[in-house]
């Protein structure tokens, strides 16, 4: 088939019109697709994807190349920073994590781009081990800026701008392998969903407007009703037409005057319609003009683009190339590893016998006695060539040469074990030593100490557990990819010379365990009958005491194992009754990307004028995908990054907290627990009830993660007193479980709790901080935030955009209103009869105004509550007191020098005094 194929490429490449026919890959129309596809025998356009396939590959190819490129760059300056000395300029350090910061997200975004679209199954490997590599080590840098700026948000304008980048190049991307790779998981996850649910009886939480039912004659009745008030409307209109007639011609009659010519009137209408059509051209022509000037979008911008249809149609099928590829090189693993087996099998192990019989004919020349056979924990054979060149393992080297090579180790070894007796009685001496240099600077003051920690003050970058990652990842695509010629590979499947070079390694390993079980009799055998030396067993009994005595010595604690609460029961059971309790509840399809929010443009000028200002929406979202979806996405990038068992999302009403949760879930194809106070509430009453619910949820989130445990109105359950209204939902169940349960969590495990409130400062502090340790601060919408909002929701809600509408006066009225407000305005306004209207009367910004007032705002004393709240956190608190340390530097700059005479003084003071002691 592939030849056949390639025969019909290569007619299609001496076709006389193909030159006239081909352009550029992206704007070639698709009836070239469909004339090419029918020059390869398929008039029907299946083989589409075939001919769309190698510019697409080579242009996500040049997109991973230089991915790597920069990414080789970066890793080599993080290697300069690190060997250079501690810094101590805190904006020279935030300057240079942030520009870190920067690169590595434009890097994220080019491999993630690149790993959704290649084909390749071997080069997706690569790309996935530095994807998630480059995943984590964002996470941890954003840790370093946290740490150093006591802040979750900060701006990049001065340093976009330098790098001529906007805002929307350093929004994080959420990587679509998350839902893509377990999609038959999610699905079938859901289904079982759906049939409990509807096996018990429930419903979606949405309430559904019920119709109430009515008697036939009733019906009739109605219709009745509504058809003679629709007649006596119309009769009504009918008779005030003939009333005006008959009253307009005895008007005329009483006066004398005549109606008008027919010259007249065809002058007349003549008149209405050219001013008609001359406005409706003028009306044109301004349309055109403002989209010359690129003041409006073009015509054609609001209906669906063909090319974007077309990139969608491709985008599926290259899903479906990507799946068979993939299925085709797992086979393929099993294959060619039986093939390396059957027919290189034989080979390698007569290579590794001879090689192990030199070794032991080598080493009886040097040292007269046959070696010790190492054993299975040290590596067996392997340990002996680890390391080492096929030159240096002995292939290829004369009698002589291998014979200087292993007298040369055994030497080495020796010197080794007489350094280490050296050291061990070198020890005492040593230590004795310490306690007189101690002695003798307790007597000097502690002088020197002093002097190594000015030294040792300043910033260094913490070790990172992703750099060696990386670093594997570049080199594997410099020694493989890089240079690699693929013209053989059109179609992009695996390589089977790769495949063969790794699944040697393994048949070598796996030859290696069976020949060093042959080798090891073989030598005891030699030694018998050459030496004649026999296993000596006291050697062995001595070794067994020693090992007895070490475990005896090195006793540890063991953790303690948690007790299963549930041990006959399985987790479809677990997950069943968690479901029909309400607690386990179906996520809303909502993604992040829902979430609208402008970027704050001032962040960084406000900061330096010592102004905190608020987060924008923007702001908010990226904190969700690096604290909550990269994380729950990815096993890896949560067992090495920094860990976030729990986060707090605070806000007042309407500003989409429990919208961020649901997209939390939806990003990532996690389960949600909603384990609210409203919502547990009279469920598993008692101690013992309660343990055994958090048993279950923790469980069942533990072996179905990614899990998402959601504790809406988080505040009740840490008040500081509990009110009359309350008392029967005890809100505070769950204030001494959950630290305990947090502790249970451990790296591997991705389980996520989050908190919303709305009313942070109605909870005893300690606590709430002491449970979420990551808080954000979701506030009301900004004035660009609001401009934009009002744009979408209407466009939404099936509302059209027209010149009347005047979006920047709603955005400015609607000042204190927050994202749930102006939805429920817009739903107000845009009803189904008023939709059906908008050709004849267009939107005017009044009519939603009267749907706002009715609503209250979020007033700026609230606000001030909500910042007074958070300056009181840990995190607050910090940053308040890294503030106020830079005014007190910036003060103190002038008057440094006076301070600093006075102090001199005080210690010469001081020193004259000490001098006239001794004296005495």
């Amino acid at each position: 088939m592939k030849n056949y194929l390639n025969g019909k490429l290569a007619t299609w490449d001496r076709h006389p019109y193909r030159k006239t026919l081909w352009t550029d890959d992206f704007k070639r129309p698709l009836a070239l697709e469909q004339r090419k596809a029918e020059m390869c025998g398929n008039p029907k356009g299946e083989g589409l994807q075939q001919f769309a396939r190698p510019q697409h590959d080579r242009m996500y190819n040049k997109i991973w190349a230089e991915a790597q490129e920069s990414l080789n760059s970066l890793l080599q300056k993080e290697i300069e920073e690190k060997s250079q000395k501690p810094l101590k300029d805190r904006l020279v350090v935030f300057q240079m994590l942030a520009t870190f910061y920067i690169k590595y997200v434009q890097i994220f975004r080019n491999l993630e781009a690149a790993y959704d679209q290649i084909v390749h199954p071997q080069k997706r490997l690569i790309i996935r081990q530095v994807l998630d590599g480059v995943m984590g080590h964002i996470l941890e840098l954003k840790n370093e800026m946290v740490e150093l700026e006591y802040s979750e948000y900060h701006y990049f304008d001065d340093i976009l701008q330098d790098l001529k980048l906007s805002p929307e190049n350093i929004e994080i991307p959420i990587p679509r392998y998350f839902i893509k790779e377990k999609l038959k998981v999610l699905k079938e996850r859901e289904r079982i969903l759906a049939q409990i649910m509807f096996d018990a009886g429930m419903h979606d939480d949405e309430p559904k407007k019920h119709a109430k039912v009515m008697l036939l004659e009733e019906a009739i009745r109605a219709i009745q009703i509504a058809e003679r008030a629709r007649q006596g409307r119309l009769r009504a209109t009918f008779m005030k037409q003939i009333y005006l007639e008959e009253k307009r011609e005895r008007l005329a009659r009483l006066h004398g005057t005549r109606g008008p010519d027919l010259e007249t009137a065809a002058v007349n209408i003549q008149r209405f319609w050219r001013g008609h059509s001359q406005w409706k051209r003028t009306l044109q022509l301004r349309e055109e003009e403002m989209i010359f000037l690129g003041m409006s979008p073009p015509l054609h911008f609001q209906r669906p683009s063909a090319s974007l249809l077309r990139a969608q149609k491709i985008d599926s099928l290259r899903c479906e190339i990507q799946e068979k590829h993939e299925s085709d090189f797992q086979k393929a693993l099993v294959t060619i590893k039986e093939q390396v087996r059957e027919i290189e099998g034989p080979d390698i192990k007569e290579s590794l016998q001879d090689q192990i019989r030199q070794w032991f004919i080598e080493c009886r020349h040097v040292t007269g006695k046959f070696p010790d056979y190492p054993d299975e924990e040290q590596g067996g054979s392997a340990s002996l060539f680890s390391d080492k060149t096929p030159e240096q393992r002995g292939f290829g080297l004369p009698g002589a040469a291998f014979y200087f090579r292993v007298a040369a180790e055994l030497i080495a070894k020796e010197e080794e074990e007489q350094k280490r007796k050296g050291r061990r009685k070198g020890k005492k001496e040593k230590a004795e030593k310490g306690k007189k240099k101690k002695k003798g600077k307790e007597a000097e003051g502690k002088k020197p100490r002093k002097k190594e920690e000015e030294e040792e003050e300043g910033w260094k970058m913490a070790p990172s557990n992703f750099l060696s990652v990386m670093e594997d990842g570049n080199n594997k695509y410099k020694d493989i990819w890089q240079n690699r010629d693929e013209g053989w590979n059109f179609p992009q499947e695996y390589d089977p010379e790769l495949i063969k070079e790794e699944k040697r390694k393994e048949v070598e390993e796996e030859i290696r365990i069976q020949v060093d079980e042959l080798m090891r009799q073989e030598l005891k055998n030699l030694k018998l009958a050459v030496d004649r030396e026999t296993e000596k067993k006291g050697k062995k009994g001595k070794r067994g005491k020693k090992k007895k005595k070490g475990k005896k010595g090195g006793r540890k604690k063991k953790p303690k194992k948690e007790k299963d609460l549930t041990p006959d029961r399985t987790i479809d059971s677990l997950y069943q009754e968690l479901v029909e309790e309400r607690i386990l509840i179906k996520a809303m399809k909502v993604k992040l990307g829902d979430y609208i929010g402008e970027y704050s443009y001032l962040g960084t000028t406000l900061r330096q004028v010592n102004i905190e200002p608020m987060p924008s929406l923007t702001d908010v979202k990226q904190l969700i995908a690096l604290y909550g979806i990269l994380p729950l996405g990815s096993q890896s990038v949560h067992e090495k990054a920094p860990t976030v068992k729990a986060l707090l999302l605070a806000g007042p009403e309407g500003v989409g907290k429990k919208m961020l949760v649901h997209a939390l879930c939806t990003e990532t194809g996690a389960n949600l627990f909603n384990l609210s106070a409203a919502n547990i509430a009279g469920k598993y009453p008692g101690k013992a009830g309660l343990q055994m619910m958090l048993h279950m949820v923790f469980k069942v989130a533990k072996q179905l993660q990614p899990s998402v445990i959601w504790i809406g109105d988080t505040e009740k359950t840490f008040y500081k007193k509990v009110p009359k209204a309350e008392k029967e939902m005890e809100p505070k169940r769950l204030k001494k479980q959950l630290p305990k349960m947090l502790k249970t969590l451990k790296t591997e495990d991705r389980v996520l709790i989050v908190g919303t409130t709305k009313r942070p400062f109605n909870a005893e502090l300690k606590p709430l901080c002491r449970v979420y340790k990551k808080i954000v601060l979701v506030p009301r919408p900004d004035y660009a935030s609001r401009f934009v909002l009002w744009k979408h929701f209407i466009l939404q809600n099936g509302g059209r955009l027209f010149k009347q509408l005047n979006i920047s006066c709603l955005a400015q009225v609607s000042d204190g209103y927050t994202q749930g407000h102006i939805l429920k305005a817009v739903q107000a306004v845009l009803t189904e009869r008023r939709l059906m209207q908008l050709n004849k009367k267009p939107l005017a910004a009044v009519e939603f105004l009267t749907c706002l007032a009715k609503q209250n705002p979020v007033y700026k004393e609230e606000e001030e509550m909500f910042k007074a709240w958070y300056a009181k956190t840990p995190l607050g608190k910090a940053r308040i007191k890294s503030m106020t340390e830079k005014e007190d530097t910036g003060k103190g700059k002038g008057k440094g020098k006076g301070k600093d005479k006075g102090k001199e003084k005080e210690k010469k003071k001081e020193g004259k005094k000490g001098k006239k002691k001794k004296k005495k």
